[in-house]
């Protein structure tokens, strides 16, 4: 049996965040825009209930999509279907949670970010309580900027030590970091190297587009998100047909929800049944071949606005 690993990205393209890094900061959209984006989100629904694959699904939305009803019932029920092993979604936790009490714990996991400009770090850790209250399973994350070091700190003490807290670089900078820097996010994310390094990708294999690969709210299907070129339709007949292995178009690959399906990297070893919640198998327990600077680091470049 065939095993695909989908980020799915609708039409939703607001959030009730503001940081100062996101595009899609304190936006919003029509009520007509929100009725577009749920009929997306059900037709894909649909289409997940009738394959035979083995699935996970990782929502990946331009802003927050947890806020609206309709998303939180959606992972309900994709979550309990036979084809689906894991059901992820990336959000800030600042929507009702208790739509996930029917969920199926097997399946359902939280890609959860802590952002210190919009939130309390008291009330967004009250809201990883309710999660492991409810034993849902989930990883934090934070952008790595200097000003939030201290809170960043404050977190990983407060989280459970079964709790993976990762760092996302902040690369929009050249050499943001000092070495001192880096050893001290280090000693909160052993595998903040990866994130902080871009990977050297041109015409190196990719899963994306084989095993792993991106759909719209329409059903194109692209390799991943930082390739444009529609590959097919998954609402076609035959678009399976158009998985199949390929090497990657970029020069380098620097976010985690795109380096983590090349091979060559091993990071299916790390994360597991966790490559799309982002949570290490082995985690609190350390993989010191993965502890170090990855060998496929290259020079920052090629940054996109929406990965810091």
């Amino acid at each position: 049996m065939s095993t695909w690993n989908i980020l799915y990205r609708g039409s939703l393209s607001s959030c009730n965040y503001e940081c100062s890094y996101c595009p899609f900061a304190k936006t919003s959209n029509t009520r007509s825009e929100l009725l577009q984006d749920q009929r997306e989100l059900e037709r894909f629904g649909a289409w997940v209930e009738a394959r035979r694959e083995r699935i996970g699904i990782l929502i990946t939305p331009w802003g927050e999509a947890l806020v609206h009803r309709y998303y939180r019932r959606m992972m309900c029920r994709l979550s309990h279907l036979r084809p689906v092993y894991r059901i992820s979604i990336q959000t800030n936790l600042s929507a009702a949670l208790e739509d996930f009490d029917a969920a199926n714990r097997e399946t359902l996991a939280l890609w959860a970010t802590f952002h210190p400009s919009q939130i309390s770090l008291a009330r967004f850790v009250a809201r990883c309580r309710e999660l492991d209250a409810g034993e849902i399973r989930y990883s934090v994350g934070v952008v790595g900027l200097r000003e939030h070091f201290a809170a960043i700190e404050e977190l990983r003490r407060a989280l459970r030590p079964e709790v993976y807290l990762w760092i996302n670089a902040f690369k929009r900078e050249p050499n943001y970091y000092r070495p001192d820097e880096i050893e001290r996010l280090l000693a909160v994310d052993p595998y903040f190297h990866w994130n902080l390094h871009r990977h050297a990708s041109a015409g190196k294999p990719c899963s994306a587009g084989e095993t792993a690969f991106t759909v719209d709210g329409n059903g194109d299907v692209r390799r991943c998100h930082f390739v444009e070129g529609i590959i097919g339709n998954i609402y076609e007949p035959h678009f399976a047909d158009c998985l199949k292995p390929r090497t990657c178009p970029a020069a380098t690959c620097g976010c985690h929800i795109g380096y983590v399906h090349r091979p060559e990297l091993g990071l299916e070893r790390l994360y597991g049944m966790g490559l799309l919640e982002r949570v290490p198998s082995h985690w609190p327990h350390i993989i010191s071949d993965f502890a170090r600077v990855p060998a496929s680091a290259a020079q920052p470049g090629n940054r996109r606005a929406f990965c810091p």
